[in-house]
């Protein structure tokens, strides 16, 4: 699990706001957990590798690559 957060702003219609959060509670999590793994499965379906925040890479790697999904060489 990621030991460091970052803000994520996003804008959206007030009416599926409202149906979203409901859904969430129906399923007995919140929108940010919800967010937080559609974001993993978005990555992972474009074959976007990343390290989690407040882990160690492995030696030599940095992540910076991986994350702007530039393959190292």
């Amino acid at each position: 699990m990621e030991r460091k957060t970052a803000r994520l702003t996003v804008l959206l219609d007030p009416a599926k706001k409202k149906a979203f959060e409901q859904l969430c509670a129906q399923q007995d999590m919140t929108p940010s957990q919800v967010v937080r793994q559609l974001i993993r499965e978005y990555l992972k379906r474009h074959g976007v590798e990343w390290q989690p925040s407040g882990k160690t890479a492995p030696a030599g790697e940095d992540g910076a690559d991986v994350a702007a999904g530039r393959e190292r060489g």
